[in-house]
């Protein structure tokens, strides 16, 4: 991936949430000197990079201002990355982006894939980093009533070639895009499964992938079983673990995860299979 490090393997991004309400670990890493230590435990126990947010996406979550969104994001991506960290800012909001990169994120994740914000391609193309253009059909508020399909996948490929081909189209570098299908997002456990079950689909749309299913709804479903609750999202890791195993084998680019070590592991695990695997075959 052009403007960031070469990895050999399915790349580990930690997600650092800096919001008071996000589904996952909201409030736990609010303060800024906690959201910091935070980032660099996740690279001590093997993230490769860090994701920063400061707005939750999770659904029915209503939208903070962009004054506060900044308040919250600049100074952790500064520190992440004065540390060396090579970090990503995650932000639907152009401003964002542009100071995050300013303080030295090197790629911008936004969960709309520029169609929230007007003003975010043309904000990448003159930076020049990389940009994370992930399948979205609108705000968090209402995304659950946007799951409807007729063919999740062939449907969520060619949505995500649009938004593709309007980020190269406003000046973005095709080499510097990766692709994301968004799980979760205006998307039922049955839609999620699927894509997980089809992540080959995505590779004719050319560009790297990552896989973001970490503690998500449809983990709990498949968790819980029949008619059985749901486990809480910080009791899906082992789950996520096996996701981030999958779309390592599959070809990832990165996956996006909470709880590191266990998708470190698993990713150097898939890696180690397919050198087996390569060296079997000659």
């Amino acid at each position: 991936m052009a403007g960031l490090p070469e990895w050999d393997r399915c790349a580990v991004m930690g997600v650092v949430n800096v919001t008071p309400d996000s589904f996952s670990d909201g409030g736990q890493w609010f303060d800024t000197e906690l959201a910091v230590k935070h980032g660099l435990d996740l690279v001590a126990a093997g993230a490769d990079l860090v994701d920063v947010g400061g707005e939750s996406t999770r659904p029915g979550a209503p939208r903070v201002d962009e004054a506060e969104e900044l308040r919250r994001v600049v100074p952790v991506v500064r520190e992440l990355a004065a540390a060396g960290l090579v970090v990503s800012v995650d932000t639907m909001r152009a401003a964002v982006a542009e100071r995050a990169v300013e303080a030295g994120a090197r790629l911008v994740n936004d969960v709309s894939g520029g169609g929230a914000d007007p003003a975010m391609v043309p904000m990448v193309a003159a930076a020049g980093v990389p940009f994370v253009v992930m399948h979205w059909r609108g705000q968090s508020i209402d995304m659950n009533n946007r799951a409807v399909y007729a063919d999740v996948v062939g449907e969520v490929v060619a949505e995500l070639r649009a938004s593709l081909e309007r980020a190269v189209a406003g000046g973005v570098d095709p080499e510097r895009i990766v692709i994301d299908p968004g799980l979760g997002f205006a998307k039922d456990a049955e839609h999620d499964l699927a894509l997980v079950a089809r992540l080959s689909a995505l590779r004719e749309l050319g560009r790297p992938l990552l896989v973001a299913a970490s503690r998500k709804r449809f983990l709990g479903r498949v968790l819980a079983g029949d008619g059985g609750s749901p486990p809480r999202a910080r009791e899906r890791d082992a789950a996520t673990a096996a996701v981030s195993a999958i779309a390592a084998r599959e070809g990832a680019w990165a996956v996006r995860v909470h709880e590191v070590r266990a998708s470190a592991d698993a990713v150097r695990v898939a890696r180690a299979i397919e050198a087996a695997d390569t060296a079997g075959a000659v």
